[in-house]
């Protein structure tokens, strides 16, 4: 069995939990991030999904999971901001990260290129390396896997321009996703409730990722004062 299927393997039917905060957010610490991170493979979850160098680093020596690695950057001129450049996917390989998930969406990146520009040159360079790609429509992802992405993600349904203000979950992209590729599917992005990721594992998906419902109080709490409002 090689890496890769060991990986995909071991995260299988499992619960990936995104453990990030911004810099912004009370949260935004390694140290926080690797508790965050323990506390979920207390939990159960197989896999974790985090931003940055220094927050996988520390992440890595409190639990020994599968790690979805990205580096949030904002750049003049791009509305893409993971892992947006060969710069930051070169620090991730370096790190030795499991997966390194990378915007995959029709955008154009900081560097003036698309993704079907400038992937095929990293696909060529990282040969062993699992690719996830963040998606946000069907055609993005039709395109990433003919690219040669190793997983096919939602992540960005909702979160672009030309997709926002879609439903969350968006089970249409993921039921759809899952009928037509023979890759793994997994499903990210407003997946709020226990009752919802039971839906999208429903639908065949290979796994999938929870993130601000678990590790983000802020916006847990938000949720729970705008129903009383």
């Amino acid at each position: 069995m090689n890496n890769k299927q060991k990986i995909f393997d071991g995260i299988k039917r499992q619960l990936i939990v995104s453990c990030q905060a911004l810099p912004e957010e009370p949260l935004h610490s390694s140290f926080i991030m690797g508790k965050m991170a323990y506390a979920a493979m207390l939990g159960g979850a197989k896999g974790i999904r985090a931003n940055s160098i220094e927050d996988i680093r520390e992440i890595k020596e409190m639990v020994e999971l599968p790690i979805i690695g990205i580096i949030k950057k904002t750049c003049d001129g791009s509305d893409v901001f993971i892992t947006p450049t060969c710069k930051e996917v070169e620090l991730l390989y370096q790190e030795g990260v499991d997966i390194i998930a990378l915007d995959a969406t029709k955008r154009i990146r900081p560097d003036g290129k698309t993704i079907s520009e400038q992937f095929p040159a990293i696909r060529a360079q990282y040969k062993d390396q699992i690719f996830m790609a963040d998606c946000s429509t069907f055609e993005e992802a039709q395109e990433a896997y003919e690219l040669g992405f190793d997983c096919l993600g939602t992540t960005l349904s909702g979160y672009t321009a030309y997709t926002n203000g879609k439903e969350l979950p968006d089970l249409e992209l993921i039921q759809r996703l899952v009928e037509s590729f023979p890759i793994p599917v997994i499903a990210e992005g407003g997946i709020w409730t226990p009752e919802e990721l039971k839906r999208v594992f429903d639908l065949g998906v290979h796994t999938a990722v929870v993130g601000t419902a678990i590790t983000r109080p802020m916006e847990i709490t938000k949720r729970f004062v705008r129903a009383i409002q």
